[in-house]
């Protein structure tokens, strides 16, 4: 099966992030796909180079970093939304690239089933 996994909160002030996070996880150990990620609303935070978490909390950023660096994975980040939040290209944290909500439709369509974590 193929997934379009939406996600819509930062990584720091809500559970969306670990949580999609974790999903993309099982679902790529199953053996099963991920078409593409896209972060939108405050979900493009999750894609900052800026960020500087604690070294004894997770860092979520690199956790997505891995993860699409392992499998290939296809980190969009919704460039209205990262304009208005102050994510451009010179703080995009590698492994993630900014494009439009036509990226979001298309992953709609490909995926056989599109997740969509956070409000």
């Amino acid at each position: 099966m193929k997934f379009g996994i939406q996600v819509n909160e930062g990584p720091y002030n809500h559970q969306a992030s670990d949580s999609a996070y974790q999903f993309a996880k099982a679902v790529l150990a199953q053996g099963h796909d991920v078409f593409r990620v896209f972060f939108y609303y405050d979900g493009v935070n999750n894609a900052t180079k800026n960020s500087e978490p604690p070294t004894d909390d997770r860092n979520v950023i690199k956790n997505w970093q891995k993860l699409a660096e392992d499998h290939k994975l296809d980190l969009v980040v919704c460039v209205a939304a990262g304009l208005r939040r102050g994510i451009v290209d010179a703080t995009l944290a590698p492994g993630f690239r900014i494009s439009g909500l036509g990226q979001l439709i298309e992953a709609g369509i490909q995926a056989d089933r599109m997740v969509v974590f956070g409000d």
